[in-house]
């Protein structure tokens, strides 16, 4: 969802210049400087456009409530019939005109579904650009994306049929008003769609906001920039005409103030960091006129609220066609996996088998990124390319026109990348068929602190409880070091990295399995339960899972936190911590794929933060978002027959691993 990755918003299109491109342009424009050579590029992309379509921009598009949303509508000029939809909302920039540099825009992907015989229609949400009223974080009114389909799919050139796609904040609206179940949608195609999840089965992250009750600060930084409630507007009777005119010299897009958000998220109180560096006030710490009322921060993860916006959650019932793509480091991987086998669960059985997913091993929305030497983060992850573009295009021509060419014969249901083995593989479900579960406990002496530590894991619990004790200080929390996320700047570097550096730390606990025999495939949910104590009223743990190289290399796998008063529900009374009692807590699962080569261990480390990709818990048990003081935690694992705390993988049986 973060302004960097807008490229990859429409990612299944993407499409780099090639050689014949090149070749078009003079060689005189050749020698002239990157900025020329892009000005050049982009204007014969936009030539080729006005020769094969009909161009339709900043058509303003009325709303029940009256408020205008702005389109651009690209379709055939020779089309010898109506035409299907493919349909791209967004909260980011897509003006026509590239005012920077006095040139079109890369209209590639315009260009491309019109010569592929479909109308292109790109919209922005409400509150954003061109588009009137007041933004509300993930599109809602949920009446703005019916009245946007009904209107284009009742065009007269239209055959009727609208498909939506786009990754992050292009796709995060799309489950909730797919859910409408409005005739003009017939199939969709999201991708990195996490924060349009509510709530579905364990997780209540109502749209990423939270991880096991924890706040996940990627939206502090990406609301500073998109909660633009004091904007430039136009008045509504301004004409077509003046609007594309306006659209050359102005494209309201803001330019932030940069700000240094490695120093910012420090700020106390959390409900203060956007007022902190000069931001806008707006949803997410200020009471708005939006469905939703704004006010973010202070929501618990059940507060009835979150079912007034834009989210979707598991009583939505969907009832179209679905391409679903995911990757292993992104926000939200596992709600993401949750909701498609909700879907396929509750579906009717025709529409549920016609949901399909894709899971990579990139980063957030980074599928096209993907090269024959893929590097995420430090870990080198093979040749992780996959076509797409020719997945989303088939599956388009068969939904939206009618083509009778394989796509849901060809395609398995689930398709997903097993790292360490490096190679795609496929399922007919989520977990793979066959997949069964295995424990390991954790186990030591009582000083499992660091990875020179007597940490690990077995196959029984011990006999006696040794606990492991840390202290957890809010002012010296654990940084966050790699793993899934989005749209936290200079703050956090996500991806795959060793991390032994970190783990010298007093403050993690880390166990150790016995190196494997043999090569042992681990695809599914991470489940770990955990024994703890502590003499604050409330904290957070957190743990993180790893690859261990024979040369001692850790690679990160996933991660996840637990904030103790939620531990026995989100809906349920938050539930306090006393000193000298030990209390069970079960995190919600986390998924992966990685192959464990012979020789290989699997490592969890343990500890109470994860900062900042997780807010800090000030273990006061106040509010936690507006309070400037935490205090010391002194916080103990305990593991014993009583006490089993353990990580529970999902293996995939293969007959001679090595």
């Amino acid at each position: 969802m973060h302004k960097k990755h807008l490229c990859t918003a429409f990612a299944g299109m993407a499409v780099p210049f090639g050689l014949s491109l090149l070749l078009a342009v003079p060689a005189s424009a050749q020698r002239l400087d990157p900025q020329a050579k892009l000005v050049a590029q982009r204007n014969d992309i936009e030539r080729q456009l006005q020769k094969v379509a009909i161009v339709d921009r900043k058509v303003m598009v009325k709303m029940r409530d009256g408020k205008l949303m702005a389109a651009d509508v690209y379709r055939p000029k020779n089309a010898t019939g109506k035409v299907p939809i493919i349909f791209v909302r967004t909260p980011y920039n897509f003006n026509f005109w590239d005012v920077r540099i006095g040139a079109p825009r890369d209209m590639s992907k315009e260009l491309e579904a019109v010569k592929r015989g479909y109308a292109f229609v790109e919209m922005n949400e409400r509150g954003h650009f061109y588009s009137q009223g007041n933004y509300d974080i993930l599109g809602p009114p949920l009446t703005d994306g019916s009245d946007e389909i009904k209107w284009m799919s009742s065009q007269p050139w239209s055959n009727g049929k609208v498909g939506t796609t786009g990754c992050s904040s292009t796709a995060e609206w799309q489950l909730a008003v797919v859910a409408q179940n409005d005739p003009g949608l017939a199939t969709f195609n999201v991708q990195g769609f996490g924060a349009g999840v509510g709530k579905v089965g364990p997780y209540y992250e109502q749209g990423n906001w939270y991880r096991g009750g924890a706040v996940q600060m990627l939206f502090i930084d990406w609301l500073y920039g998109e909660q633009n409630q004091v904007r430039p507007t136009l008045p509504s009777n301004t004409s077509q005409a003046d609007l594309i005119r306006t659209s050359k010299m102005f494209d309201f897009a803001p330019q932030m103030p940069p700000v240094d958000w490695d120093k910012a998220f420090w700020h106390l109180p959390e409900k203060d960091i956007i007022k902190s560096v000069g931001g806008p006030p707006g949803i997410f710490d200020t009471a708005m006129p939006v469905p939703t009322g704004g006010n973010m921060i202070v929501r618990a993860p059940n507060d009835p609220a979150w079912k007034k916006g834009g989210l979707w959650n598991e009583s939505m019932k969907v009832s179209k066609p679905g391409l679903w793509f995911m990757s292993w480091f992104d926000v939200s991987v596992s709600p993401n996996l949750a909701a498609y086998n909700e879907v396929r669960r509750t579906a009717p059985k025709a529409i549920a088998d016609q949901q399909y997913a894709v899971i990579a091993p990139v980063l957030h929305c980074a599928y096209t990124r993907a090269t024959e030497n893929t590097v995420i983060g430090d870990l080198d992850m093979g040749d992780a390319r996959l076509d797409y573009n020719k997945l989303m295009y088939g599956w388009f021509d068969h939904f939206l026109k009618g083509e009778d060419n394989g796509i849901l014969e060809k395609q398995a249901k689930v398709t997903y990348y097993v790292m360490g083995e490096n190679q795609w593989k496929t399922s007919s479900s989520w977990p793979p068929a066959g997949a069964t579960t295995e424990d390991f406990y954790l186990s030591s002496k009582g000083k499992a602190n660091t990875l020179y530590g007597d940490g690990a894991l077995t196959t029984a619990a011990d006999t006696v409880d040794h606990p492991d004790q840390f202290i957890y200080d809010p002012a010296n929390p654990v940084p966050t070091f790699g793993g899934g996320g989005c749209c936290q700047g200079n703050a956090v570097k996500f991806g795959s990295y060793d991390q032994r550096g970190h783990e010298t730390r007093n403050d993690i606990l880390v166990y150790d399995t016995e190196p494997f025999k043999k090569g042992t495939e681990v695809s599914g949910p991470i489940t770990v339960t955990l024994y703890v104590s502590s003499d604050a009223k409330d904290t957070d743990f957190t743990f993180k899972v790893m690859d261990v190289y024979p040369d001692g290399k850790a690679y990160n796998l996933t991660e996840n936190i637990q904030r103790m008063r939620y531990r026995n529900g989100y809906d349920k009374p938050l539930a306090w911590m006393s000193p000298g009692q030990v209390y069970k807590v079960t995190f919600q699962p986390i998924d992966t794929s990685n192959y464990f080569k012979s020789g290989h261990k699997l490592r969890v480390a343990i500890s109470s933060s994860n900062f900042p990709r997780f807010d800090r818990n000030l273990n006061t048990g106040g509010n936690n978002y507006d309070e400037t003081k935490g205090v010391i935690a002194h916080n103990a694992v305990h593991h014993d027959s009583e006490h089993p705390s353990k990580i529970t993988i999902t293996v995939v049986p293969r007959d001679g691993a090595h």
